[in-house]
């Protein structure tokens, strides 16, 4: 009941914070939240503002929007990415048109919405298993 009413006021937050900058769907124990509106540097502050309100979810955010989207940007990530997986929780990037084998270990970056998903389960599979 309580992850229910948890799930259901992260869901209402996110909503409610988003003003046409993202879209947040939910599938399963993963949110997906797409930046529509191409600018990275303002999609991160939005959604480290709201890291509260999804810590308990597994997380895909959805750059592939922002053409204009760097190396250095998917780098301003690295916080948020630690933070989120210090709850045990999957945090992939979705991104196109860069260089994955420029990115940094500790960040996930994959070129489409259906790898992001791949790679959650995978890491459902292994914490599961004690890895």
């Amino acid at each position: 009941m309580e992850l229910l009413l948890e799930w259901q006021l992260s869901i209402y937050w996110l909503q409610k914070f988003n003003n046409s900058t993202m879209k947040v769907d939910k599938k399963g124990h993963t949110i997906l939240i797409k930046d529509t509106q191409g600018n990275g540097l303002a999609f991160l502050e939005k959604v480290t503002f709201q890291h509260e309100s999804y810590k308990h979810q597994n997380l895909i955010l959805d750059l592939t929007h922002d053409k204009s989207i760097t190396i250095d940007s998917i780098k301003s990530f690295s916080n948020l990415s630690k933070l989120h997986k210090k709850g045990k929780k999957s945090f992939v990037i979705v991104a196109d048109n860069i260089d994955f084998n420029s990115v940094p270990k500790s960040i996930i970056v994959v070129p489409s919405v259906l790898e992001a998903h791949d790679v959650i389960e995978l890491e459902e599979i292994e914490r599961d298993l004690g890895f």
